[in-house]
């Protein structure tokens, strides 16, 4: 993806099927097509599993999805999240969640996924970037050309050259996430669940995961962050003296690292189903607004649709149409409530109908789930 590592334009076998990418959809996808039998390549950009930036938030079809392929989520140390909450300022509402939930960092579930691949028969090339794709070719550097009878696109948030997606002009969204140790009574008091806080120009998810660290993931305007002086800091400063009760979940909080970032996430695509020449999985096909903490559910649930059309001889277009399927219902309601969330007064009147109605709440959430 970078322009200055150079290509070596070597043969490399032929396989059955290449994957672009090792994240959850790339990997599940790979290991359910090697413990079939098929010659599959994954190409993994990272040498090791690194942190993403990620709700980390896993539940119904996605947790359906890892008992399939026999990941122990318990021995991997994920935390179970059984409530909701919502908060605004000061004012916090709760609902028990409707279906099971975990909370696993994206480090430590990569790192099994693609373990499991690689038991499975795959082939893991770890540390090459992918250049291009298309044509039945995977352009690799370091490696030249995959060819296969099978392309897999499942590199996340990141597009690859000759297979972008037609997102059109995505909000100007800035991303954060960050790894942090809270106080031990605030870690107590976040025990089991995951926290939606709501502000000016954006929102931000809390949640305990393994090791006892929490996850921030924050999303924000790009004008909210210059006007807070276009830095972490000081966007931090500002949303805490805005909302009391993050403020006190920060009290006493140790080892903030500087946060990952991203920009200009497409919330809502749905890719049009018109390539036919690749298999595209994830975020590559959908990309549901992160409040709802649906986006490992749908890339395990493509993993899991594209495999079986694989094996089943199906092309592209086929998987298309079931996907779609699964994930336009969802994508419609988690995009009425992400614009509704946008606007102060209508971020006021959710939280006080979500604390009227904690099933009201609750029933939402279940409907914003894939599969």
């Amino acid at each position: 993806m970078g322009d200055t590592v150079p290509l070596l334009r070597r043969p490399f076998e032929v396989s059955d099927i290449v994957v672009a990418g090792g994240g959850p959809a790339g990997a599940a996808t790979a290991c359910l097509l090697a413990r079939a039998g098929r010659r599959v390549v994954v190409v993994e950009r990272e040498v090791e599993p690194v942190h993403r930036i990620c709700g980390e938030f896993l539940a119904g079809a996605g947790l359906d999805r890892l008992a399939e392929l026999g990941i122990d989520m318990a021995r991997l140390g994920a935390r179970p999240i059984t409530q909701m909450r919502l908060v605004r300022g000061d004012r916090v509402a709760a609902a028990s969640l409707p279906f099971p939930a975990l909370s696993l960092s994206r480090r430590t579930l990569d790192a099994a996924l693609l373990e499991c691949a690689e038991q499975a028969g795959a082939k893991i090339l770890r540390g090459h970037a992918i250049r291009s794709i298309g044509n039945g070719a995977v352009l690799v550097e370091k490696h030249g050309e995959l060819q296969a009878s099978t392309l897999v696109l499942a590199t996340g948030k990141h597009d690859v050259r000759g297979a972008r997606r037609a997102a059109g002009n995505p909000p100007d969204l800035i991303g954060f996430k960050t790894h942090l140790r809270l106080a031990p009574r605030q870690a107590e008091a976040l025990e089991g669940v995951v926290e939606l806080i709501m502000f000016r120009d954006g929102y931000a998810g809390l949640q305990m995961v393994e090791g006892g660290h929490a996850n921030l993931c924050l999303l924000i305007d790009r004008g909210r962050l210059v006007r807070d002086g276009g830095t972490w800091d000081g966007l931090l400063a500002s949303l805490l003296d805005e909302c009391a009760h993050l403020r006190r979940r920060m009290a006493g909080a140790e080892g903030w690292p500087k946060p990952l970032t991203i920009a200009r996430v497409p919330y809502g695509y749905i890719h049009s189903g018109a390539d036919r020449s690749m298999f595209r999985l994830g975020d590559q096909m959908a990309v549901i607004p992160s409040f709802t903490g649906g986006g490992m559910t749908i890339a395990l649930h493509s993993a899991k649709l594209a495999a079986q059309c694989i094996l089943e001889g199906g092309d592209p277009s086929a998987y298309s149409l079931a996907i779609h399927r699964a994930v336009r219902p969802p994508m419609r309601l988690a995009g009425l409530l992400y614009l509704a969330g946008r606007t102060d007064w209508l971020q006021a009147a959710i939280l006080r109908m979500s604390g009227w109605w904690p099933g009201g709440m609750a029933g939402l959430a279940a409907l914003t789930r894939v599969g």
